[in-house]
C-alpha cells in the first residue's frame, strides 16, 4: 500500500455553505471532530485543535495553518507540525476538504496528503495513515450529523433560542 494520502468522500444532506461552516469553524469542529478548537478560520490563521477525552482516549494538541478557505467550496490546512515552526510540505500534513452541490445536498471529499513526505519509517508511515484513515471513517458521519443539525438550526432561526431547541428536540438531533 502506498499509504501517500487518504480520500473519504460522504454525501450530506445540507447546502455547501452550511457544510462549510460545520467544517471551518472551531465552533462547529468541537462539536464533530475535536475537544477544542482554536483558530481564525482564514488563510494565514493559525492555532490548535485539541483531543482531550471526549474526542479520543490520548490527549493531543495539534498545531495548524489555515492554507485556503474559499466558502462554500473548499478550506485547507496544514496541521501536526511541531510547536514553534512554521507549517512546511516536509513537517505537516495537508487535509483539504472540498465541497460540490450534489442531489440537493453536498459531496464533501476529504483528502489528507502529505505522510510520505514526513520521512518516516516505514512501520511509523504505516501506523499513522492507519490511525488517520480510522479518524477520518469515525468523524466523517459525525461531520453529516452536524451539518444536518444546523442546516435544521438555520431553518428554524426566526423562532429564537428556545424555539430552535425545541426543533432540534423534535427532530431527534442530540449531542450537539
Amino acid at each position: 500500500m502506498e499509504h501517500g494520502s487518504i480520500v473519504k468522500q460522504i454525501h450530506i444532506d445540507a447546502t455547501p455553505a452550511v457544510v462549510y461552516e460545520v467544517i471551518s469553524l472551531p465552533s462547529h469542529i468541537a462539536q464533530w471532530w475535536t475537544d477544542d478548537a482554536d483558530f481564525e478560520p482564514h488563510v494565514g490563521g493559525t492555532g490548535t485543535l485539541t483531543w482531550a477525552g471526549r474526542a479520543t482516549n490520548r490527549p493531543f494538541i495539534a498545531h495548524l495553518t489555515v492554507v485556503e478557505a474559499v466558502p462554500g467550496e473548499r478550506f485547507a490546512f496544514r496541521w501536526l507540525y511541531p510547536d514553534g515552526e512554521s507549517a512546511t510540505a516536509t513537517n505537516s500534513l495537508l487535509v483539504t476538504f472540498v465541497l460540490e452541490e450534489r442531489d440537493g445536498g453536498t459531496l464533501l471529499t476529504v483528502t489528507e496528503a502529505g505522510m510520505r513526505e514526513q520521512g518516516w519509517e516505514a512501520a511509523v508511515l504505516e501506523e499513522h495513515y492507519r490511525s488517520h484513515d480510522a479518524g477520518w471513517t469515525r468523524h466523517g458521519p459525525r461531520a453529516r450529523v452536524a451539518s444536518r443539525a444546523e442546516s435544521h438550526l438555520a431553518s428554524h432561526r426566526h423562532l429564537g433560542p428556545s424555539g430552535r431547541a425545541a426543533a432540534v428536540r423534535a427532530r431527534g438531533i442530540s449531542g450537539l
